[in-house]
């Protein structure tokens, strides 16, 4: 695995808004690495503290946080998203209401591979 690809993850999620959500397929897919989902997950688990990645605010595509719910992190996950205004019933989030959906604009000024 490339640091180069772990970087690129981390950039991509860094440009998610606050009280927005991405599935870890779309986050792989603006980073150019489509199909590598998981990929998105482990790079997270990697990320520098010092970058501040909002990890949370990644989720999987049926609007689920991934994490076993009931367990420290699915808590701590829920509870950054609450705080940023986004709604999370049951563990799930619905993706019409909060999914970030970025223009081309967008990504071009925030996304510098």
């Amino acid at each position: 695995m490339s640091a180069d690809n772990y970087q690129r993850i981390w950039q991509t999620v860094l440009a998610v808004p606050k009280g927005k959500v991405a599935s870890y397929g779309q986050i792989a897919d603006l980073a150019g690495l489509p199909g590598r989902a998981r990929l998105v997950g482990k790079a997270l688990g990697h990320a520098p503290k010092a970058m501040n990645v909002p990890w949370y605010r990644i989720i999987n595509s049926q609007g689920k946080i991934s994490l076993p719910k009931g367990s420290e992190g699915f808590e701590r996950q829920k509870n950054l998203l609450i705080d940023e205004g986004v709604v999370v019933l049951n563990g799930r989030i619905k993706l019409k209401d909060f999914a970030w959906q970025p223009d081309l604009s967008e990504l071009l000024f925030h996304l510098k591979f």
